[in-house]
């Protein structure tokens, strides 16, 4: 039961950034317990997805790509091509530079952890109609673009 106890602050309840930040901390929980299911991590998935989405790429192209910092690309890429998810090898053009690629097992893992993702974003917006979802997704896509100076 919802009491006046439980609840946060008008102030509080009507500022988007502590909106945000909540709403925020909640998927980080659901969305790792969900990669913890499949046996991933969210720097896993994301690479991958970038690799089946664009192909073959440098670890630095990545990084960029994924807004992971390049030691932590460099750890994730380690461990992935450590279960065979992906493949590193020179990249033909420079080669003191390394060129990633997904492999068969790397895309079914990303199926896996996306079946395990959908799951949590299920959960997430579970009050809110698809049309809803389809709205926030757009909206907080914009405010997101903007500040990454796209928009």
């Amino acid at each position: 039961m919802d009491t006046a106890g439980d609840r946060a602050p008008v102030r509080l309840r009507s500022t988007p950034s502590w909106l945000l930040t909540q709403t925020a901390t909640h998927a980080g929980r659901l969305v790792s317990e969900a990669f913890a299911e499949s046996g991933a991590r969210r720097y896993h998935y994301a690479l991958l997805a970038a690799l089946e989405e664009f192909g073959p790429a440098s670890q630095a192209a990545l990084g960029r790509r994924c807004g992971i910092d390049r030691s932590d690309v460099v750890a994730a890429i380690n461990e992935l091509v450590e279960r065979g998810q992906v493949v590193r090898s020179p990249d033909p053009a420079d080669r003191r530079r390394n060129v990633i690629t997904i492999t068969a097992e790397g895309g079914r893992q990303l199926a896996r952890t996306g079946k395990a993702l959908a799951g949590a974003q299920e959960a997430l917006l579970a009050p809110l109609s698809a049309g809803e979802r389809g709205e926030l997704v757009r909206l907080l896509g914009r405010v997101l673009d903007h500040h990454r100076g796209a928009g």
